[in-house]
């Protein structure tokens, strides 16, 4: 079981010794999770806990409200993700006014070498840190010697030829390159809500056609695509669009999932929804006419067929 402490306070006296990565691992990716298994590696070849410390919210959505980035994995699927990564415990650090003006060295001071007890950290060389992000990877180090505990600096992680990131993923999503973000993520791209009330919702889901809830984070460029939906527990193959549905006038913005192999079944007004995205295969466009669009959604379903036709023979 992994801890998950909110503030320094709920840190037990006696935690650590430790070897710790910070950051805001958003996405918790391919890039992440080296940094976090070499943590993890170094915890258990010295004894250690491994430790990840992250903040919420976002850094940037306190900074800079109007310009933060939609976030790829929300606070509790990412603390999901962390869990998975084998580390002891997460320390989520509220970021706030007072966590924003603390300078480098009050930041190590109270949080690593104080509350973690730090002896191994592990960063990625772009880390920045203290107020005004004043500290690098080179005054981290520094600090080390002072306060006892080694720096690995990890080299940036790179698939296919392209240079891991949460910022190069969020690109991906948003251009609607499921592949490309699959890359970088290890794993589908996937969104978790609730599904629309008042649109089969209630003891039993008994159409083949599922409307997301509204949802705060990060989705991907108008279009439909190839996905997967895990309702309660069953999984659906499916073709999702994403978008405001021009063809029908004032329909507005909506996630809506037709499922290809429905069968009704038992849901739960607080049923999650797990919607994973693993291909575009057209942007959004306005038809002449709702037979034009029925026609194309026809197509849209034989091509996603065949997708998930060729990827259980490939891996059966």
């Amino acid at each position: 079981m992994v801890s998950v402490y909110r503030s320094l306070e709920e840190i037990p006296v006696d935690f650590g010794p430790s070897a710790a990565t910070i950051g805001n691992f958003d996405g918790v990716h391919l890039g992440h999770r080296r940094i976090l298994a070499a943590a993890v590696k170094e915890a258990r070849a010295r004894g250690l806990r491994a430790v990840a410390i992250t903040f919420d919210p976002h850094p940037e959505q306190f900074l800079r409200p109007a310009e933060a980035p939609k976030l790829i994995t929300p606070e509790e699927e990412r603390l999901k993700l962390l869990a998975g990564t084998g580390v002891d415990a997460v320390v989520v650090l509220r970021f706030d006014a007072a966590l924003a003006h603390l300078s480098a060295r009050e930041f190590v001071e109270r949080v690593l070498a104080r509350a973690v007890k730090v002896r191994a950290l592990h960063e990625g060389g772009n880390f920045r840190f203290g107020h005004r992000a004043q500290a690098g990877v080179r005054e981290l180090a520094e600090f080390g010697k002072e306060f006892g505990f080694t720096l690995t600096v990890h080299e940036p992680v790179r698939v296919r030829g392209l240079e891991v990131s949460s910022s190069a993923v969020r690109e991906l999503v948003a251009a609607g390159d499921m592949k490309r973000a699959r890359w970088m993520l290890g794993r589908p791209f996937v969104v978790r809500s609730g599904q629309v009330r008042g649109r089969g919702v209630g003891a039993r889901l008994l159409v083949p056609t599922v409307n997301l809830a509204a949802y705060e984070g990060l989705l991907p460029a108008f279009g439909v695509y190839v996905s997967r939906l895990t309702v309660g527990e069953r999984c659906f193959q499916g073709v999702t669009n994403v978008g405001d549905r021009p063809t029908f006038e004032g329909a507005g913005f909506s996630v809506e999932t037709h499922l290809l192999d429905f069968e009704p079944m038992e849901l739960g007004e607080d049923a999650r929804l797990e919607l994973e995205f693993l291909l575009r295969l057209r942007a959004e466009i306005r038809f002449p006419d709702v037979e034009a669009l029925k026609a194309q959604i026809g197509r849209d379903v034989a091509r996603a067929k065949r997708y998930f036709g060729l990827s259980s023979a490939l891996f059966s």
